[in-house]
């Protein structure tokens, strides 16, 4: 860990110089050209030992002070250049594009083991100056960019380490843009978001993270849907690797074989480690990932070379003999990575990392950069030994973050995102801002410090609210809590809601004091999405914002003016007429093998002629996912009614979803169409054969109707699925659950 202690920003103004793209040395190096370099950036620590032993598992020690080292060359050679104003063809200054980000990857790691405290200073910086945010705003191809992604691991690290909320903000924004169209429902010839197989680096680990850190399974999903539809066009099973992208996999080289990139393939083993660490044991696609990993890593050390390193054209390793660092620097760390973590046999793998490893270190430039790194591009090139990339050094750090660990014992998956650092740990990493160069006197500072003191004072502070995080997720219950169980609730601190759930399914239904707070609210039922067997709704609840997921469910389902999932109403010349919320309620049974309730509702018009009022019993048992509604209707004309039981109209993405209608066994189902953000519910209401009395629907609803005598009691059922919770895949799987349940429709 860091050591707890700060190093005094040095602010030099003046005006920048032209800077050569090749290194630049303490000896060449100017004076600090940037408002916000600090001195101690400007000049690594004394160059150690990097040599080796490739037959042997280096020493902890020594690996953190070579990566100390090269890490903090880096710093130096970026601190001494002026920041690019546009970064997307930065290759050597600090930026958001892909080339620095590779280098905050493997510092970012570097920081974590590390007792010097300059990295995660200049890391911070760099997130501060780039406001925390991502480039590609220009259009919805470039928002969707991997590379531009790319940068938002060191916002992930930063929020995990700091749990400021403001820091993951602009990255969980445009990750909130890309789920849709990463989700998307897509035929096997579409183009593709990741079409280039380093894309599979850049973007899939950050998306897994935020799903870690947030608790929302939506990034991972949707990560998993495009990243299989690339694998699908780019993995060759034949070579057990992977083309860069569709233009090299008919490509051959000059001796006639397929051209296939270490640079690029070390993109996705990397990529791979990085995803596969953040995933749940649980997610249902890991197996692919895992299988695909081993199956590249055995590969990938079929075809190092007896000098440790690999040639930039894999199966062509004469075409290009040279040295390369930059993929195998990945390769070596994606190698590591598996020993640690018990996917790869220490026997077959721990000696092919060691020599990449040494092998590494030898090509360290005495700038202490990473020499012999390919320069950018898409495909293998010629490399010169002084050819150096900030990519190669984050490779590096990579690889030396796991093999510092290879003497340790094996690390479990998936790995724990990093604790929240201590505030004196957090105050010597954050830079802060110099104040401005016309504060220049006594006076000025004294009328400064007394500016910054005001703001202090004066400004609102939303912490003193003492609110929920938004971004964080929901913390498992601990005990008794953790036990299944049926709850009832009476929620008056959320307007009067009656909140009931068991271990597969939750509703909520609106009570008076919403009522009248919004009008608009009325009788419908609300459905939410499950994935945990305990009780979790009022948990939810106590977030400001309850309709994203943090890891156990989600309200999602928008009832509006309609009936949700089994509200119901009077049907009567073709128009419904409802009531408002629940006027009186009383709770029968919380807590154990069945949630019981009855609720009331207060007269309501049919028409002009007539009034109706109700009293419903709610009834919901263990391991089902359907309540038992049995309602008692009164009216001030002892007539029959038609009873319509309503599921609401629900469309997504220019789809209305699928109903389904089946008069002979009085069941009305509705298949929300899919969304990538949330996932879709499948809703079944199910009457009595012997009261059906037909369908029909009106703008807002899918209507099933019965008929009622007022005074009689009659039952129905209500039940949904969610195809991201425990019990239920597709709209397929609720089909058969519903086929196979038996309602019981007497009135006891």
């Amino acid at each position: 860990m860091i050591v707890r202690r700060a190093a005094m920003p040095i602010v030099i103004a003046v005006a920048t110089v032209g800077l050569p793209a090749t290194p630049l040395t303490a000896q060449q190096a100017p004076a600090p050209a940037t408002i916000g370099v600090e001195a101690t950036w400007l000049t690594p620590p004394p160059r150690p030992d990097l040599r080796f032993d490739a037959q042997r598992v280096p020493d902890r020690a020594a690996v953190i002070r070579a990566m100390d080292y090269v890490a903090a060359a880096q710093v130096a050679d970026m601190s001494r250049r002026p920041i690019a104003l546009a970064t997307g063809s930065a290759l050597h200054e600090t930026g958001s594009n892909w080339v620095a980000a590779t280098f905050y990857v493997g510092a970012a790691r570097l920081a974590r083991l590390s007792e010097r405290p300059e990295t995660l200073r200049f890391l911070t910086a760099v997130a501060e100056h780039y406001n925390y945010g991502l480039r590609g705003a220009r259009s919805g191809r470039t928002l969707l960019n991997a590379d531009d992604v790319a940068i938002g691991d060191l916002y992930a690290e930063l929020y995990a380490r700091r749990r400021q909320e403001g820091v993951l903000m602009p990255l969980q924004q445009r990750l909130d843009y890309a789920v849709p169209h990463l989700g998307r429902q897509a035929a096997a010839g579409d183009p593709l978001i990741w079409w280039w197989c380093d894309a599979l680096f850049m973007a899939p680990p950050v998306l897994a993270r935020l799903s870690a850190l947030t608790g929302d399974p939506k990034y991972l999903r949707a990560m998993d849907a495009e990243w299989r539809r690339t694998a699908a066009r780019l993995w060759s099973p034949d070579h057990r690797l992977f083309y860069r992208d569709a233009r090299f996999v008919d490509r051959r080289s000059p001796a006639g074989r397929p051209v296939m990139w270490a640079r690029g393939n070390g993109w996705v083993l990397a990529g791979l480690a990085r995803t596969i660490e953040a995933m749940p044991a649980t997610f249902d696609g890991r197996g692919f990932y895992v299988d695909l990993y081993r199956t590249l890593a055995t590969r990938i050390v079929e075809l190092q070379r007896p000098d440790g390193l690999w040639r930039s054209s894999l199966l062509d390793p004469d075409a290009f003999p040279e040295p390369e660092t930059s993929g195998s620097a990945l390769l070596t760390y994606g190698l590591a990575w598996g020993i640690n973590h018990g996917l790869l046999p220490r026997a077959r793998f721990e000696r092919a990392a060691t020599r990449g490893w040494a092998a590494l270190n030898r090509h360290v430039l005495p700038s202490g950069l990473i020499g012999a790194a390919q320069k950018t591009g898409d495909q293998p090139v010629p490399t010169q030994a002084d050819e150096v990339g900030l990519y190669a050094t984050g490779g590096y750090l990579l690889a030396g973050s796991e093999m510092a660990g290879l003497r340790a014992a094996t690390r479990s998956l998936p790995e724990a995102q990093p604790a929240r650092d201590d505030d004196a740990t957090i105050l010597a990493t954050t830079p802060q801002p110099p104040p401005p160069v016309t504060v220049n006197s006594p006076a000025e500072r004294s009328r400064r410090a007394a500016e910054v003191q005001a703001t202090q004072a004066l400004a609102y502070d939303p912490a003193a609210a003492g609110r929920p995080s938004a971004i964080e997720p929901l913390a498992p219950p601990a005990g008794d809590d953790r036990r299944p169980r049926a709850i009832a609730y009476h929620a008056p601190e959320r307007s009067d809601d009656i909140l009931w759930e068991n271990d597969r399914v939750a509703f909520r239904i609106y009570g008076p004091a919403l009522e009248a707070r919004e009008p608009p609210s009325g009788s419908g039922i609300d459905i939410w999405g499950k994935r945990v067997r305990w009780p979790f709704m009022r948990r939810q609840l106590t977030f400001p914002n309850y309709h994203i997921d943090r890891g156990e469910g989600l309200d999602f389902y928008d009832v509006g003016g309609g009936r949700g999932g089994g509200g119901l109403g009077i049907w009567q010349d073709n128009k419904l007429w409802t009531s408002r919320n629940w006027a009186t309620h009383r709770i029968l049974a919380t807590g154990g093998d069945r949630a019981s309730f009855t609720v009331t509702y207060k007269p309501f018009p049919v028409d002009v002629g007539r009034k109706v009022w109700e009293e419903r019993r709610f009834d919901l048992p263990m391991g089902s996912n359907f309540t038992k509604m049995t309602s008692t209707l009164g009216s001030d004309t002892p007539d029959p009614l038609v009873v319509a039981i309503g599921i609401g109209k629900r469309t997504g993405g220019g789809a209305k979803g699928q109903v389904v209608r089946d008069g002979a066994r009085g069941l009305l189902t509705f298949h929300e169409p899919a969304n990538a953000a949330h996932g879709a519910l499948s809703m079944t209401v199910a009457v009595d054969p012997k009261a059906f009395q037909g369908f029909a629907e009106d703008a807002n609803n899918y209507l099933i109707l019965v008929r009622a005598t007022p005074g009689v009691p009659f039952t129905y059922y209500s039940g949904a699925g969610w195809d991201r919770g425990l019990d239920f895949t597709d709209a397929a799987a609720w089909d058969r659950y519903v086929a196979a349940t038996r309602f019981d429709f007497s009135s006891r």
